[in-house]
């Protein structure tokens, strides 16, 4: 969540960014904000100055006991115990205001940076790279890549590619769970396999330490990143146990450093982790939920980065380049888009999504997103990096992304490698897979 000393320090700073998110009422959440905030330092500081008052009296009580004027001192006794009681309802009030401008902050989102663009919506995104020799880049202008596509007259979408080769089977996964769940068989859960060790082989090399975590959490943990309580409808909720199933593994590894003062050295710190994922994607209709693009279950490859906040940027720029490395290795074609405000998560700074082509159905598909969240997670998470230099601590910045999520890549490979001898397999796939087509 924002930190008050910069609502309070920079509050028209804040105010523009939340409007460029396209927050509601962002002047009046945030003026809401300083006035809760004002209450409680008010309460705070009465509450100081009353236990100041009331230790002087105490010690004059001793004094005049001592002088042997009880009648004074039971005087004074008689006021300390009015300030005990004033002190009663002033720690009342500054809790109940801490209460109240924690229930606020967290439903205000993240600001952006400035490089992110203006816009209400997804059409509103920037591409910004692609490696499609005729490609739109920005809004109007048209930019020459050197890479050819890699799309070959694909003719079948990939959910009747599933089907042609017994990949996938969409009606079995309905009948043990429901739609969303897919069940893969044969050389199509060997291809999810195959992925999966070349994503995490891939992260390997690029420093990335491996992790196992849980696939489900605690409320303070989703509550770390974030997740809780502005996506609590989307996770599925295990109401007896008050456990979450995670929607990416983002959640479990980064709160590995909720509560922790990391020092200076020791950063960056780079995660990457396998798991499932489970999205409940209520509200998720029509032709864009058909086959392989939106799943209930689904297995991802997550990389997540805690750093300093001058080495961020920094950070950002090299898990992008890690995620085009990727896309660039499975030869598939792909844009980068730079989110606008209106379409950004709500607790991410600055984000990049990846959309790899889809020619059977003439669209793009979103594979991965990195984000920069600034300080807003760590602040949630009190995860802090104690300076070398000072051994004084401050907020750290948090980042992650998808390298990659599955379904998505599946589908793509499989549409856009369709030959006469079956689906072609991404040479960087061939090892893992032990052949060069799927047929």
């Amino acid at each position: 969540m924002l930190t008050l000393k910069l609502i309070t320090e920079e509050t028209d700073r804040v105010i523009a960014g939340l409007e460029k998110k396209h927050f509601a009422d962002a002047r009046q959440a945030i003026e809401e904000v300083i006035a809760v905030d004002k209450k409680r330092r008010q309460a705070q500081t009465e509450l100081d100055q009353n236990l100041s008052v009331a230790k002087k009296l105490a010690a004059e009580i001793g004094m005049l006991m001592k002088q042997g004027k009880r009648e004074e001192a039971e005087d004074i006794k008689a006021k300390v115990a009015a300030l005990k009681e004033t002190n009663k309802e002033l720690e009342t009030l500054k809790e109940n205001s801490e209460q109240e401008l924690t229930h606020l902050l967290c439903q205000i989102p993240n600001i952006p940076y400035d490089e992110v663009p203006e816009g209400a919506c997804a059409e509103d995104n920037w591409v910004v790279k692609s490696n499609l020799k005729e490609c739109v880049i920005g809004k109007d202008t048209v930019g020459n890549w050197d890479a050819d596509p890699v799309v070959e007259s694909a003719k079948l979408p990939h959910w009747e590619l599933a089907k042609k080769y017994n990949l996938i089977d969409f009606d079995l996964g309905v009948k043990i769970s429901g739609a969303g769940f897919p069940v893969y068989r044969g050389k199509g859960a060997r291809l999810q396999r195959a992925l999966i060790d070349f994503f995490l082989d891939e992260a390997q090399k690029s420093g990335y330490e491996e992790i196992m975590p849980p696939t489900v959490v605690n409320a303070a943990s989703g509550y770390g990143t974030g997740q809780l309580p502005d996506k609590e409808g989307q996770m599925y909720h295990c109401q007896t146990d008050d456990l979450y199933l995670i929607p990416t593994a983002e959640v479990p590894v980064t709160n590995i450093y909720r509560d922790v003062i990391i020092e200076e050295k020791d950063l960056p710190i780079k995660n990457c982790a396998y798991t499932q994922c489970f999205r409940r994607e209520a509200g998720s209709y029509g032709k864009d939920v058909r086959g392989l693009n939106r799943l209930h279950e689904f297995s991802k490859i997550e990389i997540v980065r805690i750093d300093t906040p001058e080495h961020s940027a920094e950070s950002h720029k090299e898990m992008l380049e890690h995620v085009e490395g990727l896309l660039q290795k499975l030869e598939l074609p792909y844009r980068i888009l730079r989110l606008c405000g209106g379409d950004q998560s709500f607790t991410s700074a600055v984000c990049y999504d990846f959309e790899v082509y889809s020619e059977a159905q003439k669209r793009w598909l979103e594979v991965s997103s990195v984000s920069n969240f600034d300080t807003y997670q760590a602040n949630r998470l009190k995860c802090r990096v104690r300076r070398v230099a000072t051994g004084k601590t401050e907020l750290c910045h948090t980042l992650n992304g998808s390298a990659l999520a599955l379904p998505r890549i599946v589908a793509s490979i499989l549409e856009n490698n369709q030959t006469e001898q079956g689906i072609r397999v991404p040479k960087v796939l061939v090892p893992y897979m032990g052949c060069e087509f799927i047929d």
